[in-house]
């Protein structure tokens, strides 16, 4: 396995805009090497007869049925609107 070297972690620091000094340097060049070693260490495991998945545990959507309900009105929910034009709500422009 190829180690992290300083000049890698200081490359990665550069074009983060992250200083750090020697010492930060160093131990950041150890812990991510350590990192990656752990990582690496997932490639020794078989897995060809396991199944890929997205989540451990089965995931679904719990979805209620659409059921037609009675809405507001117009007035009703323009009532409070700070601004309001032909029905509509009125806001300030994002765009110039």
């Amino acid at each position: 396995m190829e180690r992290i070297t300083k000049n890698q972690v200081k490359h990665v620091a550069h074009l983060a805009r992250l200083n750090f000094n020697e010492e930060e340097i160093e131990k950041f060049a150890y812990e991510l090497d350590e990192i990656i070693g752990f990582a690496e260490q997932l490639n020794e495991i078989e897995t060809s007869n396991i199944e890929p998945t997205s989540h451990v545990l089965d995931v679904r959507n719990v979805l209620r049925e659409d059921e037609k309900k009675e809405s507001l009105s117009s007035e009703d929910a323009m009532k409070n609107a700070p601004d309001q034009k032909d029905g509509q709500f009125k806001v300030p422009s994002v765009l110039d």
